[in-house]
């Protein structure tokens, strides 16, 4: 494990299945992270709070996946100086659109950095990406993850081209 770290909060334990995608690719990457369930609507103090705290404890980029409303990765990214990536967590009202337009929609000096709908993977991905502006040995495992992924594609072309 490296010594960056990444937050991963959820509005719900109902998230808990698209964040999961986050904190695998987040462990095979060796980055080292900590997971809580803080909602902005129910636990605004806590959410306020954690915030406030985040980087004297060391945290170094925040995820905060939230459906319906999604407001706790815009609360967070008000608070602190942290990079923030919203995950919005498809809902059943409006397939996670809500959940998507929530998030994306911020005012001009609070930005926060948004990925699709369900984008857990994306959201790990991302994390590790601003992580690695600040330390190159990460860079260069994800270097390695981007041509994993081109080996993959190559296999899959073979395969069809031989049906």
């Amino acid at each position: 494990m490296y010594k960056m770290k990444v937050a991963i909060i959820m509005g719900s334990i109902s998230d808990k299945e698209i964040v999961e995608k986050s904190i695998n690719i987040l462990e095979k990457f060796g980055v080292e992270m900590e997971t809580r369930v803080i909602s902005a609507h129910r636990t605004p103090f806590e959410a306020a709070e954690y915030a406030r705290t985040a980087e004297e404890r060391g945290i170094e980029v925040i995820i905060a996946a939230a459906g319906k409303a999604a407001h706790l990765a815009g609360v967070i990214a008000g608070i602190t100086p942290l990079p923030v990536i919203g995950l919005p967590i498809k809902s059943s009202t409006m397939d996670g659109l809500d959940s998507l337009l929530s998030i994306v929609q911020m005012p001009k000096g609070v930005p926060v950095a948004t990925v699709a709908i369900n984008g857990g993977e994306n959201a790990g991905l991302l994390a590790v990406q601003i992580l690695s502006v600040k330390y190159p040995e990460l860079r260069e495992k994800f270097k390695e993850y981007k041509l994993e992924m081109a080996e993959e594609v190559k296999e899959m072309d073979k395969k069809i081209r031989n049906i």
